[in-house]
């Protein structure tokens, strides 16, 4: 994979400020590789609550509107609140199942209550608890983060495969011609296409793909049907936060897993812009999703954390600025603003999605492979480390049901397949490897010492 391009500057490639086109045009590539992850657990959480399809349209809306919140956040920062690396932030569906149990148990019409107020704690634990997470980087040598980037990308996979075959176990023909086509497409403008239009080969091959699917009757129009030009959620729209402790409890645990994956996350995306991430880079930016999970409970959103597809996408393209996804944070507040605008970009049908996706998600486990260079190999213990890591984070993506016989709170950790695969690798590294030492400052003598 090429380098990152460099100038004569002091300004690294992740702060410096591309022109306004490509702002507009990477922050529309960002928005279209995560519309689908961050509107499907509203849409979820939604019918499990009997909303109408108005209140619905609003749930979405407030989703989008606070992802694109929390973005920012996490994208431009404040103070000690962001990470200030080119990350995207949405809707986390690890907290889908928590809050569908609490629905079963509170009941449709009280649930969201109890759920706002269990997420409004959750991400204060967050907050509390990010400078001391923070800290567990030294246990995360390239042997390990290229095993957990690795397992980013594979674990994805099955999303864009889900995509292609609309959900079901066959895909048809229509389905197949449309991922192979936007496939291509994006492949051939990556690789023949130049500069800042190659950087964008993901948006044109998803336009490619949609105008093929047109004609076809691929394109699914009712989105817009309905949609109002204008509609924001007011606070508490959805219901005032109640506080229930065994809701609290269970929320809690799913935002240790929401902190690894987030953590994995920005790891990964240091390598690939190629700016280490410092533990008080991680600390900010786990605050940052701590913080905007709190706030987004007033405007009737849900967990926020980083979104790994778009980590693919910025190793796909290059594009590395933070502030391209400042601009997709600012594109999705506007969404959430604008729900007709919303329904535009929903438009793009799934098989276009998954064949992009193959590519976007493919781009992150080759991201882990060249982590994984980094480490040596010479020790066969090594080996043996990653090979026991990466089959332990197989198990639930292979087998999406192997735990469910388990207690609820080992399924919250081991059904994500980066979370356990994290887990396996930091616990073997530490038993059978060689654990990472942050370098030491050298020692000052006691005549040049100060007080």
């Amino acid at each position: 994979m090429p380098s990152i391009p460099t100038t004569t500057t002091e300004v690294h490639p992740v702060d410096q400020r591309p022109p306004l086109p490509q702002l507009i045009a990477g922050g529309l590539q960002h928005v279209a590789a995560m519309y689908a992850g961050v509107v499907a657990p509203p849409l979820i959480i939604g019918a499990a609550v009997g909303l109408d399809p108005g209140q619905l349209s609003l749930l979405i809306s407030a989703s989008l509107f606070t992802a694109g919140l929390a973005t920012l956040l996490q994208t431009l920062g404040v103070w000690r609140f962001g990470a200030r690396l080119p990350l995207v932030n949405g809707v986390t569906f690890a907290t889908v199942a928590p809050v569908l149990a609490i629905v079963s148990q509170h009941g449709p019409q009280d649930s969201l209550g109890v759920v706002y107020g269990a997420t409004l704690v959750g991400g204060a634990l967050v907050v509390l608890a990010a400078p001391f997470f923070s800290r567990l980087t030294r246990f995360f040598p390239p042997l390990v983060t290229g095993t957990v980037i690795t397992l980013i990308g594979v674990s994805l996979l099955p999303v864009a495969v889900r995509w292609i075959s609309d959900q079901e176990d066959t895909v048809a023909p229509t389905g197949l011609l449309l991922a192979g086509v936007t496939m291509a497409a994006v492949l051939a403008f990556n690789r023949f296409l130049s500069g800042f239009w190659s950087r964008i080969a993901l948006l044109l091959g998803l336009v490619i793909g949609t105008l093929v699917a047109w004609p076809l009757g691929a394109v699914d129009t009712s989105t817009l049907d309905g949609a109002p030009a204008f509609g924001i959620v007011t606070p508490f729209h959805f219901g005032v936060p109640a506080f229930d402790i065994a809701a609290i409890v269970s929320m809690a645990i799913v935002m240790l897993v929401v902190m690894a994956e987030s953590t994995a996350d920005m790891l990964a995306l240091g390598e690939i812009v190629e700016k280490p991430t410092s533990e008080t880079t991680l600390a900010n930016g786990l605050r940052a999703d701590g913080f905007a999970t709190a706030v987004s409970t007033m405007f009737g959103g849900f967990a926020c954390t980083a979104f790994a597809q778009n980590v693919g996408l910025v190793a796909l393209t290059r594009m590395v600025s933070r502030y391209v996804v400042a601009a997709s944070g600012a594109i999705m507040v506007l969404l959430g603003m604008f729900p007709v605008t919303g329904g535009i970009v929903a438009l793009v049908p799934q098989p276009v999605l998954g064949g992009a996706g193959l590519v976007l998600f493919g781009s992150v486990a080759v991201s882990g492979v060249r982590t994984l260079a980094r480490a040596s190999f010479e020790r066969p213990a090594n080996t043996t480390i990653v090979a026991a890591a990466l089959g332990i984070g197989i198990i639930p993506i292979a087998s999406p049901t192997f735990y469910e016989s388990f207690p609820s709170a080992v399924q919250t950790v081991m059904d994500s397949g980066i979370s356990a695969g994290c887990i396996a690798a930091v616990v073997l590294n530490l038993i059978f490897g060689e654990r990472a030492r942050r370098p030491q400052p050298a020692p000052v003598t006691p005549e040049l010492s100060q007080d």
